[in-house]
């Protein structure tokens, strides 16, 4: 049995609120990576054009049937080669997916797609360098706990890669190469930010 949206929770779906509050206001968003669409239905609630891509067959299909009334767009496909005109987004957002590629070359498409004045928003995963992120894990560990005794955690069907290939400090320095001006911030829990808008002129 499925379970309702409203029920689940995981340390992705955790930080959905970021993303949704960065692109506040976009008519159109695309969401890389966006699985089985938990996050796509939200911003589609919240009254935007919604358009998600994903490359798993699987997840597609299962956001397919959790939409059946066709208002999302659901891409099965290569973010990276999908022929979408330049420009055509007015916010961009995806989840603990840039890990799953080459982050430079998804943040270049990603800037690319969005139309001036729109942003670009994305919660990621990275790996720690040791001994300086012995604090963030700890913080990490107790935050996670903390939430496992008031929520049942949810597994997502997505596909998994683990460890992250890059490490916070590389992700940043990418962010900035590729999106200056970008915010990047670290999260608890093993994630990060990148929020980026693109300038209007």
């Amino acid at each position: 049995m499925s379970v309702p949206d409203s029920e689940r929770w995981n340390g992705n779906i955790h930080y959905h609120g970021v993303l949704v509050e960065a692109v506040a206001g976009a008519k159109s968003v695309l969401e890389v990576g966006c699985g089985e669409g938990m996050l796509a239905r939200r911003l589609r609630a919240g009254g935007a054009e919604v358009t998600g891509i994903d490359l798993d067959e699987g997840g597609i299909e299962l956001a397919r049937e959790q939409s059946p009334d066709g208002e999302i767009t659901y891409l099965q496909g290569d973010f990276l080669t999908h022929p979408f005109e330049p420009e055509s987004f007015d916010g961009i957002v995806s989840v603990a997916t840039l890990h799953h590629m080459d982050e430079a070359a998804v943040l270049a498409r990603m800037r690319e797609l969005l139309r001036p004045g729109g942003t670009v928003a994305a919660v990621g995963l990275a790996r720690d360098t040791l001994p300086a992120a012995v604090p963030w894990a700890i913080a990490a560990i107790a935050t996670r706990t903390w939430y496992r005794f008031s929520r049942t955690e949810w597994g997502h069907p997505s596909p998994i890669v683990w460890p992250p290939p890059r490490t916070y400090g590389q992700v940043r320095r990418i962010a900035g190469n590729v999106l200056p001006g970008s915010r990047f911030r670290r999260h608890a829990m093993w994630r990060y930010s990148i929020v980026w808008t693109k300038p209007s002129a």
